[in-house]
């Protein structure tokens, strides 16, 4: 069979929607893609050696997406902007320092800027309306758009890794924004230092555990099941120690010692030593294998929305259990200081029947460094992701759940975030609902 390449030359690819050329060593992009215009919709040129777009790249009518992942571009081409349709663009790991106002495309949805060079933003992101899904972990940016106010769908923004000393306060009077991670910047990273100096924490030998099958992975690294020196099964989360799309493995490592143990919590029971490449992880206990992930992540249509099982439906009674549980957890996390900053049904396990345990702490961030006001905005976010939570488990719901609970739904998802609930709030109403 043609690789993907060979077969375009060819013309053997009329028809296609999506058209992967990746890790080929382009300089350019191949005047054949141009004859799929009327159909192609998503571009992957990730891992090339890219540093330019062809001036008549809108001739591609009907692209949405577009990944430039890995690539050689120093600045976002112009010529983005004028591309009707296209609503993502990813330029993760290039070296850009430039984001031209001109670049912006009209229907611009999602943009990843992860893991380049960037200092400053054009105060023209605000006027993207259908802007909901930001990704800038891991740039150079002092400050944001004040504009960036205008964009009322973000719903998630990574800004972690960057050299904030404040946070903007242009993002706690965004009515959508409910994901946020900011751990890694000078305004956290003392707090975050100290935490990992100070958390009393017991270590575990990498010789001590015997390594098994592979669990899940994320972002910021991979999860393993293994056996401890006593023979028990157990789950370790090996870091990748570099930056991901949610910030950097040391933050997510201080938030995670810092929210201490929690019934609903996957909590952490000891640090990772000697490891031989010298990666930090931690050990935690393993969820019975039975228990399935509420959900999966967000797809390329969703954005910022989780993907359910078609199939999935809850009673009122572990929709009341699963939400009374995960609220406790939410409101102790808040008291020890931590923001988790992904509260989706992709980092909860459930048993079918209520119980749920939340785990992934790659976005949380730590809350000490922030005044009060702005700490309790920040907790206002996760309470917003709590609130589509509950409303995405009512959708399932087998039979009509109490009034209390709609109510509750909707206080958590109230555009003005200064008039939601906090999550000490929520965790006493549900609490006649704990186990």
């Amino acid at each position: 069979m043609p690789d993907t390449l060979e077969a375009l030359r060819a013309g053997q690819l009329h028809g296609v929607q999506r058209l992967d050329l990746t890790q080929l060593g382009l300089r350019e992009l191949p005047r054949e893609v141009f004859a799929l215009a009327d159909t192609l919709e998503i571009l992957d040129l990730g891992g090339n050696a890219l540093e330019d777009l062809p001036a008549d790249l809108p001739r591609l009518h009907r692209l949405r997406i577009l990944f430039c992942t890995g690539n050689r571009f120093e600045r976002i081409p112009e010529v983005l902007g004028r591309c009707p349709a296209l609503e993502m663009v990813a330029f993760k790991s290039n070296q850009i320092r430039e984001v031209p106002a001109a670049a912006l495309p009209p229907r611009l949805r999602w943009l990843i800027l992860t893991d380049n060079r960037i200092d400053t933003l054009p105060e023209t992101l605000g006027d993207c309306p259908r802007l909901e899904k930001l990704a800038l972990a891991g740039n150079r940016l002092r400050t944001l758009p004040a504009r960036l106010a205008h964009c009322e769908q973000l719903a998630l923004l990574r800004i972690a890794a960057n050299r904030f000393e404040v946070l903007p306060e242009v993002l706690l009077t965004l009515p959508r924004l409910a994901w946020l991670a900011f751990g890694g910047n000078p305004l956290t990273l003392d707090h975050e230092a100290a935490g990992l100096r100070q958390t009393a924490l017991p270590q575990v030998h990498w010789g001590q555990l015997q390594i098994g099958a592979l669990l899940g992975q994320g972002a910021s690294g991979q999860i393993h099941r293994v056996h401890d020196a006593t023979g028990r099964p157990r789950a370790l989360k090996i870091f990748k120690g570099a930056l991901t799309s949610d910030g950097l493995p040391g933050s997510e490592l201080a938030a995670a010692l810092q929210a201490g143990r929690h019934p609903r919590l996957i909590g952490v029971e000891a640090r990772l030593s000697e490891h031989p490449e010298g990666a930090d992880g931690l050990l935690m206990p393993l969820i019975d294998p039975a228990c399935r992930v509420l959900a999966a992540p967000p797809s390329l249509d969703s954005c910022s929305r989780d993907v359910y099982a078609p199939s999935l439906r809850l009673s009122a009674a572990t929709l009341l259990r699963m939400a009374a549980g995960l609220a406790d957890a939410l409101a102790h996390l808040h008291a020890r200081g931590v923001a988790h900053g992904d509260l989706y049904a992709h980092n909860i396990l459930h048993d079918g029947e209520g119980q749920a345990w939340l785990g992934d702490f790659g976005a949380a961030s730590l809350l000490q460094a922030l005044p009060k006001a702005q700490a309790q905005a920040v907790q206002r976010l996760d309470v917003l992701a709590f609130g589509h939570l509950l409303d995405e488990g009512l959708a399932r719901c087998e039979a009509p759940p109490p009034p209390a609970l709609t109510r509750l739904c909707v206080a958590c998802q109230h555009r003005d975030p200064t008039q939601r609930p906090l999550a000490g709030d929520l965790a006493a109403a549900l609490r006649p609902f704990l186990d």
